[in-house]
């Protein structure tokens, strides 16, 4: 921008900017430098001429800015010209001002004192009419209390008379002898208030009222169909029902201004404070119509206030507020102690008949949805309910050559089946004690809303009354409110739920009092010495409701102790509901409690955090140590005593079914005293399963009777086999080692990971005939010929490994289901006492292998036995000459006999063992039988044409009698007898047949073998005095 762009230049003169634009800023410079332009003129003719040019743009613009400016100039010389002007004008005023006002200040200070005396006189006359208009107003305020307590305005009303007793006490209306009668209506209607407010927060407190909790939840509902506009006119003008109070109070709460005023118009507190005032005491009859829009219905009428405006900015429920409008109430009126009081006097009956209508409204509903009508007929249904569910279940299972489990359940369980862990009577208690335990969670929590509440009130007062030097007692607080605190209040419920608790055990009042003793004593060593005390109360004593004494409460002669007295002596009525009572409904109780202690100690105030809140559970959890347990031992262990002691206990089924079925109900035949551990195992860990935290114990318990029906299993299993040959074999190493290598033993558990492949088969089989051939001559009485007792060892192998593998399946049900609940336990943020015990040192995985390895030797023996039978029978073959003269059509006497005891054998067995146990059992004979037939040709005399088609014989009948049973392998047998068939016929080759045959089956025989074939005399066969060498060269 050039240095004379803002010179006021006209249009037609704008060669003037440009030609100024040209001449060099220096010649405006601050400190102007004139010896080089000197210079410059002196030695250049033409600059001269140039500088004058430039001197004429100059002043052309000079006088353009001098016309353009000279109007403005004349216009501001005017201006101060009228200034001074007016200036002058004004002090002339003043001076005329001054005198003016001596003047006056002469003549008012004659008329002073007469002024004075008219200003005193107006003053004292409007003291007078607003006294008048006090008066007025306080004769109308008992009927205007009257008007607000008929319309449950509580706090209106309480305000009224607050202010109007603060009024009545002032000194100028002292003397007035007509407020006189006023002042006794006052104190009467104080104490109705004081009882109308104490009946409403009663109400509310047990869920009773029109804003409870309870009532609020319902009413929601009914919101959401109504119109969200409420007529204000209606509201004032008109009564209104409970439900349009409850949703026109959800309304203003939810969507009124809390700032304090009426965003259309409407007035400030302090405008309706000054409106109040101004109208000489009409206490905010009027205010409901600015604010009845904006609060619950029962502060309509109630003047703004510190607690006003509390409320109405407060977001807590409805039930919330209005409990805190009753306890303001009591405050305001100075009845915090006796309402204290009197709640404590009429908590327990209260409760008690809360209980009790729970208990009736519960069975009505029960009746209701039951033929007949009434009671009476739910209690006729309860009393036939037992028999027919006893009837149903003993009949439901019932199989063609099948076991009814219900039935053997029922024959040994010391509970009915609606008493067991997963009874109807189980799930009624359970389902009885939640619901109750649920409203009583509900009240509890209006009762830490009002106790704090009134504690809060309690010490704000001690603070204002006590002197700081004092030292106030812990007591204080407790006096204050008349005795009332959370503590006592959760000492009743707790009490009253323990009565209701031990009416449905039946538990005797002896034995609730011995547990009282033991849990008060644990109690009191948590009460915090008194150098430790900082105001919070002694703990909650837990006092049982046996023990509890009747609290009396000086000057509030109401009746309420006598029917608190009276209800004590009442029970619940539980019968009703209950299908049975007693000890074993303790399990039902277990779990709401122990959901019933975590909820109050979630609703606690942190100064009750640590102390014994949770005697309810103490309780509960004495009982079933001292009382539920011990009587759980005793009849379960009568009942185990009578299942594994009674003669049918290990008696095999006489009627099995004609084939091994692996399913209990369609006719597994398991043991009757075996099945009967199993189902009363299954029964105990339901009771663990319902009681975690005694888990551990139960266990112990099923530890315990599995323990005595073990050692009554091996009693059976020694009786059967005590002396045998079998039993002592299976216990040697030799024995133990080889039949762990047999391939057969895959069917045994224990040996599916050690068993080598089944090319040993034939190599273990031939060392195993080797140990037992060496024990010829076996006697007949060190085998087992009793055929029942093999039948029993079998049905014991089979009953015992269906034990174990229950047991292995309850014991890793169990096992997981403590590991979540421990886990859950871990994430808790709460700390809480452990709901699961220490876990015992043998668990139940280890029974159940303890079980099966006696199966598996039941199993083992019976195989060995039937080895040796074979043996005993076939050692006839040694000694002797098959010298026979004619071709005998039948086999030997002693495969006649073998053949017919393996049958017999067989079809007494496999009703109680699975095909694969059966095969493991009668598969030894096949290998047994035909090492032993060869090897008893090097104990031949002499054999004959005849004799080896005997041997073949007995080798075709033992093959049928093997080929007969369903579970062998017919395709074995047939190979190994066909070995023993093809062994003897070359006894009827000649020598140079017999080499021809070792040449090209250097393998199928052993060098012993062959050799044994040249051993023995044939008629008829010539053998060469070098035929043993040759042979010998051959298999070299």
């Amino acid at each position: 921008m050039g240095l004379f762009d803002g010179l006021p230049v006209p249009s037609d003169k704008a060669h003037l900017r440009e030609d100024l634009a040209r001449i060099d800023e220096s010649w405006a410079a601050a400190r102007f430098d004139s010896l080089p332009h000197v210079v410059r003129l002196l030695t250049a003719k033409d600059e001269l001429q140039a500088l004058k040019e430039q001197s004429e743009v100059i002043e052309d613009v000079v006088d353009e800015v001098v016309h353009a400016y000279h109007s403005g100039f004349n216009r501001a010389i005017q201006n101060y010209s009228q200034i001074l002007r007016l200036f002058s004008e004004s002090a002339e005023s003043i001076s005329v001002l001054k005198v003016d006002l001596a003047e006056a200040k002469e003549r008012v200070g004659a008329r002073n004192k007469q002024l004075h005396q008219f200003w005193y006189r107006s003053v004292t006359l409007r003291h007078i009419i607003s006294l008048l208009d006090q008066i007025e107003g306080i004769s109308k305020v008992p009927a205007r209390m009257e008007k607000l307590i008929a319309e449950k305005q509580f706090y209106a009303a309480v305000q009224l008379h607050v202010q109007s007793t603060l009024m009545l006490e002032r000194e100028g209306l002292q003397t007035v002898g007509a407020l006189q009668d006023v002042k006794s209506e006052l104190t009467k209607l104080r104490g109705v208030l004081f009882y109308k407010i104490l009946e409403d927060l009663h109400a509310h407190l047990y869920n009773k009222g029109d804003y409870s909790s309870v009532s609020s939840s319902l009413l929601e509902k009914d919101d959401e169909v109504m119109s969200a506009t409420l007529s204000l006119s209606m509201s004032i003008s008109q009564p209104v029902s409970r439900r349009t109070r409850s949703s026109k109070s959800d309304y203003q709460v939810d969507g009124g201004s809390y700032d304090g005023h009426d965003e259309e118009g409407g007035f400030r507190g302090e405008e309706v404070d000054g409106y109040v005032r101004a109208n000489g005491g009409d206490y905010g009859l009027k205010k409901g119509v600015i604010f009845s829009s904006r609060l619950p219905p029962w502060l309509s009428s109630a003047t703004p206030d510190e607690f006003f405006e509390a409320v109405q900015k407060s977001d807590v429920p409805v039930h919330v507020k209005y409990l805190q409008t009753m306890v303001e109430c009591l405050c305001k009126l100075g009845k915090v102690a006796a309402a204290g009081a009197i709640i404590c006097q009429r908590l327990r009956s209260t409760i008690h008949e809360i209980i009790s209508s729970k208990i009736k409204a519960h069975a009505e509903n029960m009746s209701s949805s039951r033929p007949g009508s009434g009671l009476i007929a739910y209690s006729s249904t309860l009393q036939t309910l037992k028999g027919q569910l006893e009837t149903y279940q003993l009949s439901r299972q019932k199989r063609a050559n099948g076991i009814s489990l219900s039935g053997t359940l029922l024959a040994v369980s010391p509970v009915t089946p609606m008493m067991a862990p997963m009874g109807t009577a189980q799930g009624a208690a359970r389902e009885l004690l939640n619901s109750i335990l649920d409203a009583i969670i509900k009240i509890f929590e209006n009762h830490v809303i009002v106790g704090e509440l009134l504690e809060a009130k309690a010490c704000q007062q001690v603070d204002i009354n006590t002197p700081k030097s004092l030292d106030v007692s812990l007591n204080t607080e407790s006096e204050a409110t008349g005795g009332y605190t959370i503590g006592f209040s959760l000492t009743v419920l707790q009490s009253e739920c323990q009565q209701l608790i031990c009416e449905i055990l039946r538990a005797t009042p002896e034995a609730a009092s011995a547990d009282a003793a033991v849990q008060t004593a644990r109690l009191a060593g948590k009460v915090p010495s008194k150098d430790k005390r900082d105001g919070s109360d002694d703990g909650l004593t837990f006092a049982f409701r046996f023990s509890d004494a009747t609290m009396s409460v000086a000057n509030q002669g109401q009746g309420w102790n006598k029917k608190a007295q009276g209800a004590s002596q009442e029970g619940y009525g539980s019968a009703a509901v209950l299908p049975e009572e007693g000890i074993y409904l303790t399990a039902a109780v277990y779990r709401p409690v122990l959901q019933f202690t975590d909820k109050v100690a979630s609703m606690l105030p942190e100064k009750y955090s640590q102390s014994g809140n949770d005697g309810l559970l103490a309780f509960v959890e004495n009982f079933v140590k001292e009382h539920f347990l011990p009587t759980m031992f005793v009849d379960y262990r009568k009942s185990v005593q009578q299942a594994i002691s009674s003669p049918a206990a290990f008696r095999p089924r006489t009627h099995a079914a004609t084939s091994y079925t692996p399913s209990v109900e369609k006719g597994r035949p398991v043991l009757q005293g075996l099945l009967a551990i199993d189902l009363l195992a299954k029964e105990i860990l339901g009771w663990a399963q319902a009681m975690p935290k005694f888990a551990a114990e139960l266990v112990k318990y099923v530890q315990t009777f599995l323990e005595r029906a073990y050692e009554r299993c091996r009693t059976s299993y020694m009786e059967a086999v005590l002396e045998k040959q079998s039993y002592m074999l299976i216990g040697r190493n030799d024995i133990e080692s080889l039949m762990k290598l047999d391939p057969a033993s895959s069917c045994l558990q224990n040996c599916l990971n050690e068993n080598p492949s089944d090319a040993y088969g034939i190599e273990v089989e031939k060392q195993m005939s080797e140990v037992l051939l060496g024990l010829r001559p076996i006697k007949q009485e060190n085998l087992i010929r009793d055929d029942n007792k093999l039948i029993l060892l079998a049905s014991l192998s089979d009953s015992l490994e269906y034990v174990a593998d229950s047991i292995e399946r309850l014991g890793k049900t169990f096992s997981m289901a403590c590991n979540q609940v421990e886990e859950k336990e871990k994430n808790q943020t709460t700390p809480r006492r452990s709901e699961v015990s220490s876990s015992p040192s043998k668990d139940l995985v280890s029974f159940a292998d303890d079980y099966r390895k006696l199966a598996i030797d039941c199993l083992k023996v019976l195989r060995v036995e039937m080895q040796l039978e074979t043996v005993f029978h076939m050692q006839e073959m040694t000694n002797r000459e098959y010298l026979d003269d004619l071709d005998a059509e039948e086999p030997d006497d002693y495969i006649i006999s073998l053949t017919a005891q393996i049958t017999r054998r067989d079809e007494a067995i496999s009703p109680f063992l699975s095909g694969i146990k059966q095969n493991y059992i009668f598969g030894g004979i096949c290998g047994i039988s035909a090492n032993t037939s060869i090897k008893a040709l090097a104990d031949m005399k002499s054999i004959n044409l005849f004799g080896v088609q005997q041997i073949c014989r007995n080798s075709i009948a033992l093959e049928q009698a093997l080929a007969a049973i369903p579970s062998i392998d017919s395709e074995s047998v047939q190979l190994r007898l066909d070995r023993v068939r093809t062994y003897f016929e070359l006894l009827n080759m000649p020598f140079e047949a017999l080499l021809a045959f070792i040449t090209e089956h250097e393998n199928l025989f052993t060098p012993e073998e062959y050799t044994n074939l040249l051993k023995i005399q044939v008629p008829g066969r010539d053998i060469p005095a070098d035929a043993q060498d040759r042979v010998s060269e051959i298999l070299r």
